[in-house]
């Protein structure tokens, strides 16, 4: 099997994270993606952060009944700070005969060579991107293992969202339908 491992914090999930995991498994090679709800990017600030097990119930609300994809908490039981290769080895044990595949945007391409044992990922796995307009990916670019697609994007953040629902105003059609409801009966981002 063949899948694609799309990582985030999810902060919450949002329209434009449903379409590009939706658009990698249709539009590409893969059978399956698998949204990795993060517990903590070591490249970004924690303190933000809602609840692991919330995030992670809102992916699942957002995946709904799709087959092809699929949420994962496998790194809230892995050391914190989260490190894509130390998952990538646990689930290589897990998973030996699953070939995985990461999914990024494109403007997270350049900050590959801070990433622990990027060598080893660059080298090992491949990766498809999604563009993202105004960023430029850097010498990286035309790596091997690097394969842009042409996924439809919504600029829309989680920063944007979380201010949002601060400001007491709607986050209709910006989150899937049953996100939405989740999030306007809970006192998630209020504060």
């Amino acid at each position: 099997m063949r899948v694609g491992l799309f990582f985030g914090s999810f902060n919450p999930v949002h329209t434009g994270h449903m379409i590009i995991a939706n658009h990698m498994v249709e539009f590409t090679d893969l059978d399956q993606v698998w949204l990795i709800v993060s517990p903590h990017n070591p490249l970004k600030e924690k303190r933000t952060l809602a609840n692991d097990y919330d995030r992670l119930h809102l992916v699942n609300l957002a995946i709904g009944n799709m087959t092809k994809l699929r949420s994962s908490n496998i790194e809230f039981s892995l050391p914190k700070p989260s490190y894509t290769i130390d998952t990538l080895t646990y689930l290589h044990e897990k998973h030996p005969t699953y070939n995985f595949v990461l999914i990024m945007g494109g403007d997270n391409v350049p900050t590959l060579p801070k990433w622990k044992n990027y060598e080893q990922l660059i080298a090992n796995y491949k990766f498809y991107i999604y563009q993202r307009p105004k960023y430029d990916m850097g010498s990286l670019a035309g790596h091997i293992n690097i394969e842009v697609t042409d996924a439809p994007l919504l600029d829309i953040s989680a920063s944007y969202i979380r201010k949002c629902i601060q400001r007491g105003k709607s986050i209709r059609y910006l989150v899937p339908d049953a996100v939405h409801e989740y999030i306007e009966g809970s006192n998630m981002y209020k504060q």
